[in-house]
């Protein structure tokens, strides 16, 4: 496992042992923790994929980092949409240099995300679902105010989501989980939903669905002639 710095965000980096043009997974931490999250599930998936955790880019304390800034107040959690919006074009950015560095298959990449870092990868599909295989959602939430319902790109009903929460999240209900897979029923063509009974995290059953559903949705190299 390598810590890269040379682009726009700090990652780390876990590649297979055949890297050239490998299938590429983008793993989003969670608000208030790092780049070394995420990594520790990538063992247990996929053998055949390069696995890039990324840092968010807002420093909340040592080693704690933000994907942009939360309020949480006695009615809830407040959002700074300006600062959200800044920070999904530079994750934007930062996909873009990740595919011209590794030229991954079909040059586009998968995306995991947990809690705010799932936010992100709906944020992210919304805005740039070309660059995208597919996005596994985790213990997050729609961005419900900046859904863009009259402006969706025709690629994202063909983008594959899999989206995963806990009956017992005490952080994001799972009233948040339903209410993305309400949206995505009527939005995407390729939808896998998962409810487990846990709370603000991923279950051993999520991982092992994760490496199959990602299995089914390897990208395949072009033929030769």
């Amino acid at each position: 496992m390598l810590q890269r710095r040379h682009l726009s965000l700090a990652y780390l980096e876990l590649a297979p042992a055949k890297p050239e043009n490998a299938p590429l997974i983008i793993m989003l931490h969670g608000y208030g923790s790092n780049e070394k999250d995420l990594i520790q599930l990538a063992p247990s998936l996929r053998p055949e994929f390069r696995y890039i955790s990324a840092r968010a880019p807002e420093e909340m304390d040592f080693g704690m980092f933000a994907w942009f800034p939360l309020e949480f107040t006695p009615t809830g959690i407040r959002v700074d949409h300006g600062e959200a919006q800044r920070a999904v074009e530079q994750l934007i950015g930062f996909i873009r240099e990740i595919i011209a560095e590794y030229r991954p298959l079909g040059n586009k990449v998968f995306l995991m995300g947990f809690s705010q870092g799932t936010v992100m990868s709906y944020l992210t599909a919304f805005l740039a679902p070309e660059l995208l295989h597919g996005v596994i959602a985790c213990s997050g939430q729609l961005p419900e105010k900046t859904v863009p319902h009259d402006t969706l790109k025709p690629v994202l009903k063909r983008l594959p989501f899999l989206v995963m929460h806990g009956s017992f999240d005490d952080v994001l209900p799972i009233a948040k989980g339903l209410a993305a897979k309400a949206w995505l029923e009527e939005h995407v063509d390729d939808l896998t939903w998962r409810e487990y009974p846990m709370a603000h995290q991923i279950s051993d059953s999520g991982v092992e669905l994760m490496r199959t559903w990602l299995e089914k949705r390897l990208p395949q190299a072009p033929q030769k002639e």
